[in-house]
Formats: C-alpha cells, sequence, structure tokens
C-alpha cells in the first residue's frame, strides 16, 4: 500500500472517530473502505498485505471510538500484534466497497483475541484473528489484567475461546530473552 494512501486512511480514520457513535471496548466497529489502484496486486486485486495493514486501521477505530487508545496512552500502554491469521475466500476488486468489522473475541492470562471480518454486500471476504500485547512506553510488557483495569474490563469475565488460546500456543515464538535460531 502507499505510504499517502496508508496515511490518508489513517488520518481519515483517526479524526473520523469523532463524530462517529461511541462503541462498548465489546462491541463490533465497521470501518466503510474501497479498493484503491494502489491497493491492487499483479493479479488486480486487493494484495494481502493490504488487508493486514487496514486490519490495523480498523482496530484503531475501535480503541478510539470505545476511548480504551486515550485510556492506554494516559496509561503509557500501547498495543501490539503479537500473532494474526488470515483467511481469503473471494477476491476484491478496483473500486470495491467493503467494511471491515472489528470485536474483542476474549483475553487469556497474557493478550487479547480480535476477530476482524472483510465484508462486502453483506458477505464474508476475509477473516482474521488477531492477538495483541501490551507493551509500556518506558520498556517491557504490560499485564493484561492491568491494562484490562486500566479500559475498565475485567479480562477474566471475557476468556478467549480454547480453540483461540491453542492456536496461539501453536504459532508463538520464543520470548526475546530466548534464543531462536532459524534452524531448518
Amino acid at each position: 500500500m502507499d505510504p499517502i494512501r496508508r496515511f490518508t486512511r489513517m488520518f481519515r480514520i483517526t479524526f473520523g472517530a469523532r463524530r462517529r457513535p461511541q462503541l462498548g471496548i465489546h462491541d463490533v466497529s465497521v470501518v466503510h473502505d474501497r479498493v484503491w489502484l494502489t491497493d491492487l496486486d499483479e493479479l488486480r486485486h486487493m494484495n494481502n498485505g493490504v488487508y493486514l495493514a487496514l486490519l490495523d486501521h480498523a482496530r484503531l477505530d475501535l480503541m478510539l471510538r470505545s476511548g480504551a487508545w486515550q485510556k492506554m496512552r494516559d496509561a503509557k500502554v500501547y498495543p501490539v500484534v503479537t500473532a494474526q491469521s488470515i483467511a481469503y475466500r473471494k477476491s476484491l476488486e478496483l473500486g470495491q466497497r467493503f467494511q471491515i468489522e472489528s470485536r474483542i473475541v476474549g483475553y487469556d492470562d497474557r493478550a487479547v483475541y480480535i476477530e476482524q471480518r472483510v465484508v462486502s454486500k453483506g458477505e464474508m471476504y476475509a477473516r482474521a484473528f488477531v492477538q495483541g500485547r501490551f507493551l509500556r512506553d518506558t520498556g517491557g510488557v504490560a499485564p493484561i489484567d492491568e491494562v484490562g483495569a486500566t479500559v475498565g474490563v475485567v479480562t477474566a469475565d471475557h476468556p478467549a475461546p480454547e480453540w483461540l488460546r491453542e492456536w496461539s500456543g501453536n504459532v508463538s515464538l520464543p520470548s526475546t530473552r530466548q534464543p531462536a535460531p532459524s534452524d531448518w
């Protein structure tokens, strides 16, 4: 995705969130968009990497409209993606309108899990599951229950589905304090 288009979209979401209805942290956020020329790959459909960038923007909409973003920034904490998986069902093509629906599906003792759907005309084109953790501006990881308390959520009351916790264990990499050699 070209940087100008990426920042234009981020700007639109950031400032548009102020005019859109407020959400609860567990509500579904919906962001509308369309496929631009710079989103296409050599096969003339939206590039798979563009989907991931747009999912980032859609999560920002949820955090802004729920008030979680400001509370986290006041606490000097920010989210990072630690794992994600996306499945594609149909291709989005030039000019096609679509929306991204995002919602938090639960928490475990370390992370938040978010489901995101790319939808056009009421039909799912792609679906992603994203695991996020939270880091402190000063360094280190912020515990999920502490972040939950910051945004007003008892994370233990919203457990992630078992299959997502299992997926997390299967795709996670070693801690940054441990070696992770690339031995084939």
